[in-house]
């Protein structure tokens, strides 16, 4: 990367490290022009105690140490959510243990370029150095649009820099114009002279807001000073008090927006003695004014049209662009859904299908591996350690890695050439229906594949209720790990019966059932939720539709390789020690040197010597008896009575615990209990034998019947048998509480589910 040539500086300058913060609105390229200037020295991670993510980019400019901060696109500095006041607090310094930003890169879409400027009146007032990155200029000029840099500069005060992320255009001069804005910062701290950022408190002669707001303002800061005096016992030094005191900006924010995250913030800091003052400045306002979000609007469009006069020149045309051509398609009330539908299609297709080889790839790899480790050691605690805890832990957390890495490649892809905000648009109708919007549909559709993937592709909602609502209902859609046991007990209990001419069978209407149960209970799911736990007032659906262009190969290979890295560091490592308890628990207490002599045995002989197949059943016998001993079996007894009435017994209750790491885990248990061993799948013919012969000891009648098999579909289903899941809705929410209520929700709306299922189907069937 080319680095800016740095005027001369103090020495002490070299040595410090600056933040500059990049925000915009959405669609304006900004996470283009933040991977432009950060390369690959690029790290994420979650503020404390928000779901919004932090990504932050180490560089060098100019010889001087730059921490890029890319905030999420916002349309304004309105907070009205946690999520939300962060950026806003990453701007005015009020971020807990991080230092405050020395410089803020405003991006604005050069195609709408009065639009954007709103935002960039709110960034202004926060009176912080700052430079307009005037991205999109090759769009704006193939649209007859020009603009003069210089004069716009002029009018704003402030460095503007012409740029075309996706060309890489103008990122050098970009580095320039922060470097030079940095070292005026230390010549102004050093020499203590005034600031040049135009702010209201600076630049009053043209400040976005009329007068009579500022001064209202001022009043309102005055009665907070004096409410925080009386509350925290310092009536003698109010200039003490106003520490305590929300950022000037805040103060604006409060009084604006009504019920908004700076009002709840101001009493959740100062009490609820503060209300009656933010009441009667809002009085004051709405006497003068009116409606506060009708002047705000209008002032600050009104400041965006001043700031441009002189500045835009536009050639006349009645030609569409090429843009206008394909939204006339697929944008259609009609044919853009077909469309849509189709694309999701392909990509749920090749999600499921392209991810099989790199997966299979995966499992031949750890499947060497162990056998690797299981000829060069003797039967043991320690090699059963690595070889089903250690080995199959890891290969547990990778095998998820195609799944993710082909999702966000899709998701990449379809963001950066614009089709996704079309595609928002078009099933918005349909998402509102049971309280989601547009952007839920693709982390749904994403989790019939794997809800883990699923999950991460909620990143790009940005209402945070919305998220997390998306977030609730996807592992209810029925992913590829349920397959194998829908397909195993279809197999071994309903007959291939055909109707229509051969058009309709009944393992696939099964089948289909099986997926339609997700589908059916997230409807009301999510809606109980946004009514509940999540309720609010409905986010605006607002976007902007971008220029359709060429996707970089930068950004999306760097979306891809950040979420497949971000999966295997964080949630990755919590998935691996889940799976090494569960081998725990399974192996523990009992006595395995028999079973260690066994297979001792069993590795020294021939395969088809005539004894090795008796010893092999005898291996197998030993294996489950361990089980039913095992910290695992005792759980699965001790639970019978709870599973009883769903029709299982005591192994379907181990199996059910025993996949908690993962859904498809349940069919080696039943192999091993059934003396099979672990190795067996869906369409083992000797595990579907077992499971139809089995019977109850006490009865003699079979346990397994369409009635139970339906139960234990119905089950696994909607219950949230994957550790995987859970611990990516942390990661993701950075919470425990939406884990533990997804797993408490599901697990009870199953139990539910399979109860029902089998009283009915049990006397139906």
């Amino acid at each position: 990367m080319a680095s800016a040539t740095p005027p001369a500086t103090s020495p002490n300058a070299r040595t410090k490290t600056y933040r500059v913060a990049l925000i915009g609105n959405p669609n304006t390229g900004k996470s283009t022009l933040f991977n432009a200037l950060a390369g690959m020295n690029v790290r994420t991670g979650n503020y404390p105690g928000v779901t919004i993510e932090k990504k932050v980019g180490r560089c060098q400019f100019g010889g001087h140490a730059v921490e890029l901060v890319d905030l999420p696109g916002t349309y304004s500095l309105a907070p009205r959510s946690p999520d939300e006041l962060v950026a806003v607090e990453v701007l005015t310094g009020g971020v807990a243990n991080e230092s405050p930003v020395d410089a803020i890169v405003c991006v604005v879409n050069a195609t709408i370029l009065q639009r954007n400027l709103f935002l960039v009146s709110q960034v202004l007032e926060l009176g912080k150095p700052t430079i307009l990155a005037l991205n999109m200029v090759d769009a704006a000029g193939s649209r007859g649009i020009s603009i003069d840099v210089h004069e716009l500069s002029k009018n704003l005060g402030i460095p503007v820099v012409a740029t075309s992320a996706s060309r890489r255009a103008g990122v050098d001069q970009l580095q320039d114009a922060i470097v030079k804005v940095l070292e005026a910062g230390d010549r102004a701290r050093e020499t203590n002279a005034p600031s040049n950022i135009p702010t209201h408190s600076s630049d009053q002669h043209d400040r976005p807001l009329p007068d009579g707001f500022y001064a209202t303002c001022d009043w309102l800061r005055s009665e907070l000073i004096a409410k925080s005096c009386i509350d925290v016992g310092a009536t003698d030094d109010p200039a003490a008090a106003s520490t305590v005191l929300p950022d000037e900006y805040l103060i604006q924010r409060m009084l604006l927006d009504r019920g908004g995250e700076a009002e709840r913030r101001a009493v959740r800091r100062l009490g609820a003695a503060v209300l009656p003052s933010i009441s009667a400045a809002r009085e004051r306002l709405s006497q003068e004014f009116g409606d506060s979000v009708d002047m705000e609007c209008s002032s600050r469009y009104a400041w965006a049209r001043r700031k441009l006069a002189g500045v835009l020149a536009s050639e006349s045309t009645t030609d569409r662009t090429l843009t206008d051509k394909i939204d006339a398609v697929l944008t259609h009330r009609v044919g853009g859904m077909f469309f849509f539908i189709a694309l999701m299609f392909l990509i749920f297709q090749f999600i499921y299908s392209w991810a099989g080889i790199p997966m299979d790839a995966i499992d031949w790899m750890t499947s060497t591996i162990s056998d690797t480790v299981k000829s060069s050691m003797s039967p043991g605690m320690l090699r059963s350690l690595i070889t089903d805890g250690i080995i199959a832990g890891v290969g547990g957390v990778l095998i998820f890695v195609p799944q993710i890495a082909l999702l966000f490649f899709f998701l990449a892809v379809l963001e950066d050439c614009g089709y996704m905000a079309r595609a928002a648009f078009i099933v918005d109708r349909v998402m509102t229906v049971f309280g989601l919007s547009g952007k839920s549909f693709l982390p749904l559709m994403s989790s019939f594949a794997c809800a883990v993937p699923g999950i991460m592709a909620t990143r790009v909602i940005e209402n945070r209720r919305d998220r997390i609502a998306t977030i609730m209902v996807a592992p209810l859609m029925s992913c590829s790990a349920r397959l194998p046991v829908y397909l195993l007990l279809i197999a071994a209990f309903f007959p291939a019966t055909t109707y229509l001419g051969g058009w309709l069978s009944l393992p696939g209407m099964v089948l289909m059932g099986m997926y339609l149960v997700g589908i059916v209970a997230a409807i009301p799911v999510a809606w109980i939720l946004k009514k509940t736990l999540l309720r609010g007032e409905v986010a605006p659906f607002v976007l902007e539709l971008p220029e359709y262009k060429l996707p970089s190969r930068r950004v999306i290979f760097q979306r891809v390789w950040e979420a497949s890295e971000a999966f295997v560091i964080r949630a990755g490592t919590l998935i691996f020690a889940a799976s090494i308890l569960i081998w725990f628990a399974g192996y523990w207490p009992g006595d395995h040197s028999k079973q260690f002599e066994m297979q001792t045995q069993m590795e020294s002989m021939a395969e088809d010597a005539p004894e090795s197949e008796t010893l092999a059943k005898e291996l197998k016998s030993e294996s489950a008896r361990l089980l039913e001993s095992s910290l695992l079996g005792q759980v699965g007894h001790a639970i019978e009575p709870v599973v009883r009435p769903l029709g299982w017994d005591w192994k379907i209750g181990v199996g059910a615990i025993a996949s908690f790491p993962a859904r498809e885990v349940i069919i080696a248990t039943l192999g091993t209990i059934y003396s099979l061993g672990g190795d067996v799948d869906e369409s083992d013919e000797g595990l579907v034998g077992a499971m139809r012969d089995a019977r109850w000891p006490d009865t003699g009648k079979p346990i397994y019947g369409p009635a139970v098999a339906l139960s234990l579909m119905v089950f696994f289903a909607l219950c949230a048998q994957c550790v995987s899941t859970l611990l990516v809705i942390k990661r993701e929410t950075n919470s425990w509480l939406w884990p533990v209520i997804s797993f408490t929700y599901m697990t009870v709306m199953a139990y539910v589910g399979a109860l029902v299922t089998f009283q009915i189907a049990s006397r139906i069937l």
